[in-house]
């Protein structure tokens, strides 16, 4: 392998090794003008997106010991969207620009140290934003806890009514 290639897979490997996802994105075919926007749109989130050959990215993959990188199809022209972050949202912004322009399509992924499909991708976008899960599950976990509240307090106060109701009756018969 020629010394440009050894710098290029070792620098695809820091960038695949140094993200929280990596996501594999077809491209071809569209214009220099969408594929800025596209660029422009996964910036705010922190993502970043390079071209790059589809074989560099297999050895860069091998290197870093990541098995079944090769069935995250790809072929043909592959971009890859990497970065730090809550990966769900950038899911949803690769997804919403391919139904803007239908030639930009997930084509697969890396994540948690596990290859994803197209679908799995899609799937990810589908899911509500980090922030929004952690809520729910503080939810989850706080209904328990109010439940054991709304119950403690109920008993009391239902000796509470009936301590009242004996005295008035007590009142009642003097």
């Amino acid at each position: 392998m020629r010394s440009e290639q050894t710098f290029l897979v070792r620098t695809i490997g820091q960038l695949i090794s140094g993200s929280d996802y990596c996501y594999f994105v077809s491209y071809s075919g569209i214009s220099v003008k969408d594929f800025s926007e596209f660029r422009n749109r996964l910036a705010k989130e922190g993502a970043v997106c390079h071209v790059l050959k589809n074989s560099l990215i297999c050895k860069a993959a091998a290197e870093l010991g990541i098995a079944g990188i090769e069935t995250a199809g790809l072929k043909g022209g592959t971009a890859m969207v990497c970065g730090k972050g809550d990966c769900g949202v950038v899911a949803k912004i690769v997804k919403e620009f391919g139904k803007e322009v239908d030639k930009v399509k997930a084509k697969g992924g890396y994540l948690d140290g596990e290859v994803l499909a197209a679908s799995d991708v899609e799937n990810l976008a589908g899911l509500p934003s980090k922030q929004v899960l952690q809520a729910m599950l503080l939810g989850v976990l706080q209904g328990p806890a109010r439940g054991l509240v709304t119950v403690l307090n109920a008993k009391a106060s239902s000796i509470v009514n009936v301590v009242n109701a004996y005295k008035e009756k007590q009142e009642k018969q003097q």
